[in-house]
């Protein structure tokens, strides 16, 4: 933004301190003045009989005042130019490293040292948004390197196939189409899924009042034969939970949940329970469910993009996009709520999600 030239914040705090070093000494002066104006009498005598008068008095006192006033300028100007210079060092360096971060680069660290002051918090705060900002810059580079990664497969994976149908024109064309399908409904999804990220990320949805509780009942019974089909025992249990938010993203949150607890769990016999409940005004969400231990270090690397651990890498047709616990956190951030993980003692995970209530 192109501003017209105008004083620097030093030459102000110069002049001011100037402006009042002189005005503290014309006061001085002036009440000085005032009083030998009034004691000393105005006549040849002087006072008591003795000189000096008062018109002796201003011609002596005069020059030296103007003097005096004088000095307190220059001193005030040299005075005040070397203490605002000491004080705005601190600025000084917030404005390099501002400039810095401008030109790109978010590794720049202002390290303010000495004790507290308005400026060194200033500085710590910077310091701290730099890091956010470069955290999430290299979030997003990773999100689209492996975005495009993700989105690349299918397009390969399709251009291979016809390649050998072209090569080999006794092929099986049914078995090709079924494939290409496949392959380009896996594609759709990841597409769909990218979409609805960047719209919980955006937060462009309109509020209305949700119930956790219905939501959970639907997404089981959607999820129902998938849980039966692996031998899965699903349980909804809880009451209401009375929530501000998309029905249309808060669905998916509970589908995706439900989905990854009922993939995600042990090969037979397994078991997930949804809960809902309302308390301390908010609407609670838990999934839990069974399965495998998992690594310590694995779990809060659940949520980043195309994260998928060693763990919990599959090869069905539930495989995923790896994007599940990426868009639930997309969504309850946006929602203003909070997403938690924990392990279970004896395997699997306890996901559990806060989002502010409605009466």
């Amino acid at each position: 933004m192109r501003r017209r030239p105008g004083l620097s914040v030093r030459t102000k705090l110069t002049l001011s301190y100037a402006g009042f070093i002189l005005l503290a000494g014309a006061i001085l002066l002036a009440v000085v003045w005032g009083y030998v104006l009034r004691y000393l009498p105005d006549n040849d005598r002087g006072l008591l009989g003795i000189n000096p008068n008062r018109n002796v008095v201003l011609h002596v006192f005069a020059p030296a005042a103007a003097s005096a006033l004088v000095f307190l300028l220059v001193f005030g100007l040299l005075g005040g130019w070397f203490l605002a210079g000491r004080m705005l060092a601190p600025l000084t360096r917030i404005t390099a490293a501002a400039r810095t971060a401008a030109r790109g680069s978010l590794s720049h660290r202002i390290a303010m040292e000495g004790g507290q002051d308005e400026f060194r918090e200033l500085a710590d705060a910077f310091d701290t948004m730099l890091e956010r900002l470069e955290s999430h810059v290299a979030e997003q580079q990773r999100f689209a390197a492996n975005a495009s990664h993700e989105l690349r497969t299918p397009l390969a994976v399709s251009k291979a196939l016809l390649d050998v149908a072209r090569t080999d024109p006794t092929g099986d064309r049914r078995e090709l189409v079924e494939r290409l399908h496949t392959v380009n409904t896996r594609a759709i999804e990841l597409t769909e899924a990218l979409l609805l990220l960047s719209r919980g990320d955006r937060r462009d949805f309109t509020r209305e009042a949700v119930d956790l509780s219905l939501l959970a009942e639907e997404a089981a019974e959607t999820l129902l034969p998938l849980a039966e089909q692996r031998g899965i025992t699903l349980d909804v249990t809880g009451g209401p939970a009375h929530v501000s938010g998309s029905a249309t993203l808060l669905l998916r949150v509970v589908a995706n949940l439900v989905q990854n607890a009922v993939v995600h769990n042990l090969p037979t016999g397994g078991t997930v329970t949804v809960h809902t409940e309302y308390g301390q005004r908010a609407g609670l969400l838990r999934v839990e469910n069974t399965g495998p231990r998992l690594p310590a270090g694995l779990v809060p690397t659940l949520t980043e993009p195309f994260r998928r651990g060693t763990e919990r890498v599959r090869t069905d047709e539930h495989a995923g996009v790896g994007l599940g616990l990426a868009l639930v956190q997309s969504v309850v951030r946006a929602h203003d709520g909070t997403l938690g993980l924990t392990p279970r003692p004896g395997g699997g995970l306890v996901v559990t999600v806060r989002l502010p209530g409605t009466p």
